[in-house]
């Protein structure tokens, strides 16, 4: 598991439409928060997500970028993104499968999907916070708040 303190894991993905998004990208210019949820479609990611669109600028503004992170293919991911109007970049972790999910500390082999987590990086590319559900168990948005507020 990583610590609260420690640089946070680089990457690079590709999201829904083929472009490269690395962590790297916003160094020293935003906070990030990545959000990796199990799969594309099922009843609590799907929900969940929506919760995060429909409160979007609590999670995206000037000083923040949230990254949705999944196993599901590019193309999935699209269908996905389009289907629910989710208006921030949703990352591919398909291949190398789950690379970045085991990165995190978060890749579930058993199923072969992320686990329910979340982690906010500063600017400086720091782990300042994260938080990891079951995959049946939902998220509370309101602790997204908190720590994000702090970031300002």
């Amino acid at each position: 598991m990583l610590e609260i303190g420690q640089r946070a894991p680089g990457f690079s993905l590709k999201d829904s439409h083929g472009q490269d998004v690395s962590l790297t990208a916003y160094a020293g210019s935003k906070n990030v928060v990545l959000v990796f949820y199990p799969f594309a479609f099922s009843r609590v990611c799907t929900g969940e997500l929506a919760e995060i669109r429909d409160q979007f600028s609590a999670f995206s503004n000037p000083s923040t970028e949230l990254l949705a992170i999944s196993c599901d293919p590019m193309f999935s991911l699209r269908a996905f993104a389009e289907a629910e109007r989710l208006p921030f970049p949703m990352l591919s972790d398909f291949w190398p499968h789950g690379e970045v999910s085991s990165a995190y500390g978060v890749l579930n082999e058993r199923l072969g999907c992320s686990g329910r987590a979340t982690f906010v990086i500063d600017r400086a590319g720091t782990l300042r916070w994260q938080l990891h559900n079951e995959i049946p168990q939902a998220r509370n948005l309101v602790d997204y708040g908190q720590i994000l507020s702090s970031l300002e």
